[in-house]
């Protein structure tokens, strides 16, 4: 009787295209780039050494850990969860279940807030709703002489946030604080700007959402019945805090430009401007206060 012949090896090669034909099937956003993802976060390598390596094969714990996170993903966890981290502005950010995940869209709004602060001189920033720190972060990061602070109603998601902001080396510049839009924060301090990402989301479109989205804390997407819920408390706070010329950037849902940009004027906020993405809808609402 001839030997029986030994069961082929599963290396990465042979994991990742038969990942990725699941995947195709099973309609999952990506299918390429998410079975790499998961792959190289299993190895904890990069995307590109797994292509170095293709003839590698897997070990049973390996592949136990792989088609753990396959079932996951098929259950619609999203990707950044799965893998603990999502890079935001040119830089890594951890992420779990207790935050929203950063957008790209997102870093228009980092971008709005760097173009009206000093790059040499001090300034006092407040980030309201931060999240997972992503904004709070990068402008701290990209201006180094800016005193940063943020706020947060989820205590879990101040923890992420603290954690981004030791692991990218500006916690010494961060100040967090814990409650509801600027309600924490000490009642004189004054802002050069105030930023926020706020809940924006229709509650009646909530279930509507792809479900990875629905997968995303709730509190941090529920804008309430016409998505403004949140948006014109924070303005009402928010404008009265603002330094003679300092500035409010809000991220809003791609219909709410006029309606927000009339709230930022009842505020009595002046040049107040609505700004789209690249895909050339409307994301941001900006406005000042006046110079003395």
């Amino acid at each position: 009787m001839s030997e029986a012949k030994p069961a082929e090896a599963w290396t990465i090669r042979k994991v990742l295209d038969w990942t990725r034909g699941h995947f195709e099937k099973q309609a999952i956003d990506a299918p390429r780039l998410t079975a790499e993802l998961l792959l190289a976060h299993v190895l904890a390598t990069t995307r590109v050494k797994l292509f170095m390596d293709l003839d590698r094969p897997l070990t049973k714990d390996e592949l136990g850990t792989y088609r753990s996170l396959i079932q996951r993903r098929l259950a619609h966890e999203p990707t950044q969860y799965l893998v603990g981290h999502k890079e935001f502005y040119g830089r890594r950010f951890v992420v779990d279940a207790r935050v929203l995940i950063p957008r790209s869209e997102t870093e228009l709004l980092v971008e709005a807030g760097l173009s009206v602060l000093p790059k040499d001189a001090p300034a006092r920033v407040l980030d309201v709703c931060t999240g997972s720190g992503c904004i709070a972060v990068s402008i701290a990061a990209e201006r180094p002489h800016a005193s940063v602070w943020a706020s947060d109603v989820s205590p879990g998601a101040l923890e992420v946030a603290k954690q981004n902001a030791e692991a990218l080396g500006v916690s010494s510049r961060v100040t967090f604080f814990q409650g509801s839009l600027l309600e924490p924060v000490p009642a004189d301090a004054r802002f050069d700007l105030v930023v926020s990402n706020p809940p924006y989301i229709p509650t009646g479109e909530l279930a509507g959402l792809e479900p990875e989205v629905r997968r995303e804390p709730h509190l941090a997407l529920d804008g309430g019945d016409d998505g403004l819920v949140v948006i014109r408390p924070l303005v009402a706070a928010a404008a009265p805090r603002l330094n003679p010329g300092g500035w409010l950037a809000l991220e809003i849902a791609e219909d709410q430009g006029a309606r927000v940009k009339a709230v930022l004027e009842a505020a009595g906020l002046h040049d107040v401007r609505i700004e789209k993405d690249l895909a050339r809808h409307e994301r941001l609402v900006l406005g000042r206060r006046a110079p003395t």
